[in-house]
């Protein structure tokens, strides 16, 4: 395991990112192609982090826990000034700009977990409660599939 880097180090290797930040040298990698974070290089090509992107990494994190996609990460994070690390104001700024994304997502998750078990909301009047559901197949004339929990 890497050495953990010292509190006050001002920049860290991809090994001391990973480790302090617990995601696998790779996907700091991909991060990196992607936009998500930066690096400078040593004379020797080595990658060097300034500290501040251990910050950045956990908000990258935590918003694809909630599925935030990564282009939309990618997008607020370059929002930024100068592509700087989010301070406590700019991500409650951030996370407003996700909030009905993920209230929306909350809903369609309580919903799945209500009815799945007595129905899918496909209007396939397959289950002896889609006649009551869904009189006269009304969800079919949306379209195909899950119609109940697609439009609700």
């Amino acid at each position: 395991m890497t050495d953990r880097p010292a509190w006050n180090s001002r920049e860290l290797t991809v090994g001391e990112l990973s480790a302090r930040s617990g995601v696998a040298v790779s996907a700091l990698h991909f991060y990196e192609r992607e936009g998500l974070i930066d690096a400078r290089r040593t004379s020797g090509n080595q990658r060097r982090y300034r500290r501040d992107t251990l910050r950045r990494v956990a908000l990258i994190r935590i918003a694809q826990r909630v599925g935030i996609p990564l282009a939309d990460i990618r997008d607020a994070l370059a929002r930024l000034p100068e592509g700087r690390t989010p301070t406590a104001r700019d991500w409650t700024r951030l996370s407003e700009g996700w909030r009905d994304e993920l209230d929306q997502r909350i809903h369609r998750l309580q919903q799945l977990r209500d009815d799945f078990n007595g129905c899918i909301g496909c209007g396939c009047l397959s289950l002896e409660r889609c006649a009551l559901a869904n009189p006269h197949d009304e969800y079919g004339r949306h379209g195909d599939g899950p119609r109940r929990l697609l439009e609700s």
